[in-house]
């Protein structure tokens, strides 16, 4: 596991917690923006990236 991959994955994971409760288009943007850098980080990981919807628990 990269060191990289760790750091990409906690800084999309804490974008995404932050923004996923709002209702309005620029909080569920930014989740999901939250949501690719999580993902780009699981990834060089060798991780399956996440593909539920942002907020679902999954």
């Amino acid at each position: 596991m990269s060191v990289e991959g760790k750091i990409k994955e906690g800084a999309g994971y804490v974008k995404e917690e932050m923004n996923e409760h709002g209702k309005d288009p620029e909080s569920q943007r930014k989740a999901q923006e939250g949501r690719d850098l999580r993902n780009e980080g699981r990834m060089e990981d060798g991780k399956a990236p996440k593909t539920t919807k942002p907020g679902t628990g999954h």
